[in-house]
């Protein structure tokens, strides 16, 4: 069992300073904060212990219409909402309701349609959201089990509307599925049993005080007609191992769909295909057409390549050295943003690791969509950030990763040219405390 007082910060060993940074923000004296409590079967006996906890959390904070705004969703197979952010406006009012708080029981545990639920319902302002002044919008999950259904897309999405999630989970949760849900994860944790959980009081206080202001969106100032061309750099770079075979098609289709959206021209996005398996190998390149129609009729020629194994970490590097370069028709030097779109569908033959941080140094913005037998722990080591790793649970059903990527791309900003690095990260284990 993971130590209460050591942030979990395995699964992306480059996750950075994510957290530092949010510790050096000026914390917010506003916070809408929202419950999602796990209630299925497992938790009967243990949801005293759950209640307590929340009861303790509330008692700590500054209830109040201008301050902390409280709600609580209990889930198991379907969502329930027990009160909304603006329902309760004093602390005693808000205990009260959580004293009431009954076990609402369920076989099944989709953690996936609770957090689209909390997205769509308790984030919204007609539930008393304040997101668009800014205020932080913060999720807190208790979990007892592992969700029955895809929880990525889901997690993705909450990231994409600026929701922090801090996940609690007890043994009998996946770990990993809490660290893909959370913030980051630093932000998830791991506890024996409910029991155990008024231990944990005084840490996530701390955390949620930490949270910074939203910037609030704002409308664009620029004058009609005056945008700026959109201009990205995107590379897919698709397994095509042997075990792909019956699946390449709807890989394909993905991609397709994807570039459907895209503006594809010389001046304004460019794109290229790489397949790989052993070894990589280049369909065309940033440079290769400059119309939308010639790529999507490269696209329809393309063949599954095959071959094993599947080497991964060689083929990104290769990406980074043969593709993202001028000579490929890689604009990196003049500040367009470079893209890669992994889709991979089983774990790699070879290390990943340092071929995804010279991606990273190099600025380039990672996506990964796993797909039947993708390691968890590598994709989201590969994407960096693990808003940017998806695990699609239904191969014929991408569409929502889809939109997430299309929604993130459009996002993206000119970044800084970053030169090469020749240092060597040190990373530390929070397990052991030694440096690796």
């Amino acid at each position: 069992v993971i130590p209460l007082e050591l942030l979990l910060i395995v699964v992306n060993p480059l996750y950075n300073h994510v957290s530092h940074r949010v510790d050096q923000r000026v914390e917010s004296p506003q916070r809408d904060i929202v419950f999602l409590l796990d209630g299925s079967d497992n938790t009967q006996s243990d949801f005293p212990a759950i209640r307590s906890f929340v009861e303790q959390m509330v008692e700590t904070l500054t209830v109040d219409e201008n301050r902390d705004r409280i709600s609580v969703v209990q889930y198991s197979g379907d969502p329930q909402t027990h009160f909304n952010l603006n329902t309760y406006m004093a602390k005693q009012d808000v205990l009260g309701a959580i004293q009431r708080l009954n076990h609402k029981g369920g076989i099944s545990l989709n953690t996936g349609v609770a957090l689209d639920y909390v997205r769509k319902n308790a984030f919204a302002e007609s539930s008393g959201s304040r997101h668009q002044q800014g205020v932080p919008q913060i999720l807190i999950l208790l979990s007892d089990g592992r969700s029955q259904d895809d929880v990525a897309s889901a997690a993705a999405a909450l990231k994409q509307e600026k929701i922090v999630p801090v996940c609690v989970g007890t043994s009998n949760a996946n770990i990993l599925e809490l660290q893909m849900i959370a913030h980051d994860p630093s932000y998830a944790f791991s506890i024996t049993q409910f029991d155990d959980i008024e231990r944990m009081n005084d840490q996530l206080v701390s955390l949620l005080k930490r949270v910074p202001r939203q910037q609030p969106r704002q409308k664009s100032q620029t004058p009609a007609g005056q945008n700026e061309p959109i201009q990205r750099d995107i590379v897919f770079l698709l397994d095509s191992s042997d075990k792909m075979q019956k699946t390449f098609n709807v890989v394909l289709g993905f991609v397709g769909r994807i570039m459907e959206t895209l503006s594809v021209d010389k001046n304004k996005d460019r794109v290229s295909v790489v397949q790989y398996s052993r070894e990589p190998s280049v369909d065309f390149l940033l440079n290769t057409y400059n119309t939308k129609q010639d790529v999507a009729d490269s696209l329809r020629r393309l063949r599954h390549k095959g071959g094993e194994p599947l080497n991964t970490g060689a083929a990104l590097q290769y990406v980074k050295d043969n593709v993202l370069t001028a000579s490929s028709g890689s604009r990196h030097q003049q500040g367009v943003p470079q893209i890669l779109i992994l889709l991979i569908g089983g774990r790699s033959s070879d290390d990943v690791r340092n071929a995804a941080e010279n991606l990273n140094e190099m600025g380039v913005t990672t996506f990964v969509v796993g797909i039947d037998h993708a390691d968890t722990l590598e994709i989201q080591s590969i994407a960096q950030k693990s808003d940017r790793a998806f695990h699609a649970a239904d191969i014929n059903n991408l569409s929502d990763i889809e939109q997430l990527i299309i929604s993130t791309m459009k996002e993206i900003k000119n970044p800084a040219i970053k030169p090469p690095s020749h240092g060597k990260v040190l990373m530390v284990s929070s397990y052991t405390g030694r440096a690796t």
